[in-house]
């Protein structure tokens, strides 16, 4: 009889040769895939903006080429902003990696919005902080960072309008100090801080405290808001400015092509100085209230109206003046570009004051006729 020993086991040492490559070679695409995911980590991004826009009200004086002005961020009195012709906002990079239990975000801007953004603070830094999270709960978070406080953000990216509303306007814009964010519950969180003074890098009176309380709850999403402390940056320019303020950002998402928002605030300054306690001359109140209608897969409708009053002066008879503010936004997406023609219309609370001008509303003339102001505004945000 034949016998076949010598191929049997060649077969045999074939099989185990497969074998040995195919584990081996697991192994390389295991690490392979590990080493990529590490890579992925790394994340670079950002958006750049610019925008034209028209003014059509003219003061009621002898300078009619001189149109008003926008008391609010970015398009507005501040930062350079252009009320009759074109006008950019920055370039805007971010930087991110999470590795493990711990990460880092730096994010920079260049141009008007980012001058505006950062205030004195060169360069224009608009996020600087590092992360550990010892367990799925809890993160903490140090450095300089966004503002938890408010509906609307600096990055245009995230906003719906291309124009900001006096709730952002009058701040805050960012914070720097030690926060820790806690997962309560499954859609339900919560953030305690302390921070240096409001949009600073530095604390020269005393420190800010903040908290939040949210959830997530099909879909609606909640944010109830709190900040307090003392600052030297008050309107008056006192040693001291001991402020309380409230807020309440929320959206919910009917469907996917409808979403209602609201951003409520309520701001109390209660200002020291030689003579002790003086009163709420750097607070406000406001309410915004937001909906955005998906029209098709490329365009959607966003519409914003917000009410607004600063506090009354208490060092002279100045009262306190209120603003209704209504802007329509159209969003067209072609790709990453969005193409954002805005009409608004400002009106009912601006004036003039000589004594105390500093905070009271004021479209850009002396004469408290001119309480309303209405522009066009044709934006284009690409993000990359």
């Amino acid at each position: 009889m034949r016998t076949f020993t010598l191929p049997l086991f060649t077969f045999l040492l074939l099989l185990i040769n497969l074998s040995l490559f195919a584990q081996t070679t697991e192994v390389i695409i295991l690490e392979e895939v590990e080493e990529e995911e590490e890579t992925r980590s790394f994340q670079l991004s950002g958006y750049v903006d610019a925008y034209f826009q028209n003014v059509f009200t003219d003061p009621d004086n002898d300078s009619p080429d001189t149109p008003l002005r926008f008391p609010t961020s970015f398009t507005g009195v501040n930062g350079g902003a252009e009320t009759r012709g074109f006008g950019v906002g920055n370039v805007n990079l971010l930087a991110e990696k999470t590795l493990g239990q711990v990460g880092f975000v730096g994010q920079i801007g260049f141009g008007p919005r980012a001058n505006e953004a950062n205030g004195v603070f060169f360069p224009n830094l608009q996020q600087l902080y590092v992360t550990y999270s010892p367990s799925e709960s809890v993160t903490f978070t140090l450095g300089q960072f966004g503002t938890f406080v408010g509906y609307e953000v600096i990055d245009a990216t995230a906003n719906m309008n291309y124009s900001m509303s006096y709730l952002f306007s009058y701040g805050p814009f960012f914070h720097t100090g030690l926060k820790a964010d806690f997962a309560i519950a499954e859609g339900f969180g919560a953030m305690v801080g302390i921070f240096d003074n409001t949009d600073s890098r530095f604390n020269n009176a005393g420190y800010y405290y903040g908290a939040q309380l949210s959830a997530e709850v099909g879909g609606l999403a909640a944010y109830l808001n709190f900040l307090t402390g003392t600052d030297q940056k008050d309107v008056l320019g006192d040693d001291n400015a001991t402020t309380f303020q409230v807020d309440l950002a929320a959206t919910y998402e009917v469907s996917e092509t409808l979403m209602f928002g609201i951003n409520a605030s309520n701001k109390q300054t209660q200002r020291l100085n030689g003579n002790g306690e003086v009163g709420d001359g750097d607070g406000f109140t406001g309410v915004a209230l937001y909906s955005t209608i998906g029209v098709s897969d490329a365009f959607a409708l966003s519409l914003r109206g917000e009410g607004f009053k600063v506090a009354d002066d208490p060092n002279t008879d100045a009262d306190g003046r209120n603003v209704l503010a209504l802007t329509a936004t159209g969003n067209f997406t072609i790709g990453d570009l969005r193409i954002m023609p805005e009409f608004r219309f400002d009106g009912g609370g601006s004036s003039y004051d000589t004594r105390y001008s500093g905070n009271i509303i004021n479209f850009g003339s002396e004469n408290p006729e001119d309480n309303s102001v209405a522009s066009f505004i044709l934006a284009a945000v690409y993000a990359f």
